[in-house]
């Protein structure tokens, strides 16, 4: 007799086979639409970053498909080595929660988030007093071993330059079970519609306070619209990590798709300086 959790875990592997399915659909006509173009207007590259900065950063839930489409710009090229390690034994956690934990930080204080990776140590610094529910939710998730074992599930490589994680079933889908509210939608650093290199903010399902567990690092300049909470900064050492990934490439050689490199989170930290 299936267990109403293998159900569920089915249901969650169909729903990711759909995705798949319309992804690949959309890719092939935007690769005839693309190629039209091409020929009339003689360029060898056409696309919209529009295509790129319209809900891109989302994870799905059971109401949205929030992965965005990407238009590829650039062929398939072979498989990179993967620059990373083996992961740590363990398995990631399916705990969920009902409602988002209760503070518990110091909203003046200073906090860092390691994330010990295979591919190296990423190390950001936090934004406690501008993003307080952030903050105070990854101390939580983080204390529970919510992120450890976990694989960083996407990485796009054109247009926009991030890598996406914090999803323990690695599909995209995954949560902690509540919701958190936006935050720090205006913060200093965000000018002219672009999220620096460096920055760590929420991916979201593209409704309003509906960040949970996914978070994505960007590793270049991406162009994207304010609506992804940045609650954090990555270290001059952990770039490097980034560039690392980022070199590798990803799957699909369109420039959205699982990384090459095999990025798992084995342990997750943030500690109060």
């Amino acid at each position: 007799m299936v267990s109403q959790e293998q159900r569920r875990r089915q249901l969650a592997r169909e729903k990711f086979l759909r995705q798949q399915q319309r992804r690949t659909e959309a890719r092939r006509k935007s690769r005839i639409r693309n190629s039209v173009i091409a020929s009339v207007l003689g360029v060898v590259l056409v696309g919209s970053l529009a295509l790129y900065t319209t809900g891109t950063l989302k994870q799905d839930d059971d109401k949205t498909n929030a992965n965005a489409e990407v238009s590829p710009s650039a062929s398939a090229t072979s498989k990179a080595p993967d620059p990373c390690d083996k992961p740590a034994k363990g398995k990631v956690k399916s705990e969920t929660w009902k409602k988002e934990p209760a503070m518990s930080i110091d909203k003046s204080a200073k906090y860092t988030l390691k994330l010990d990776t295979t591919c190296g140590a990423i190390d950001v610094a936090l934004k406690a007093s501008a993003a307080p529910h952030t903050v105070n939710s990854f101390d939580f998730l983080a204390k529970k071993g919510y992120f450890d074992h976990s694989k960083c599930h996407r990485l796009t490589t054109n247009g926009i330059y991030v890598l996406q994680c914090g999803d323990p079933t690695g599909t995209g889908t995954g949560g902690p079970g509540y919701t958190i509210p936006d935050e720090n939608l205006k913060d200093k650093s965000l000018k002219d519609n672009i999220y620096p290199a460096g920055t760590v903010a929420m991916a979201n399902t593209g409704q309003k306070d509906s960040g949970g567990s996914q978070f994505f690092l960007v590793y270049q300049d991406s162009q994207l619209p304010p609506s992804y909470t940045p609650f954090g900064t990555v270290s001059e050492a952990g770039m490097k990590v980034l560039k690392k990934i980022a070199d590798a490439g990803e799957s699909t050689g369109a420039g959205d798709g699982a990384p090459n490199a095999t990025v798992v989170i084995d342990k997750a930290t943030v500690t109060q300086s």
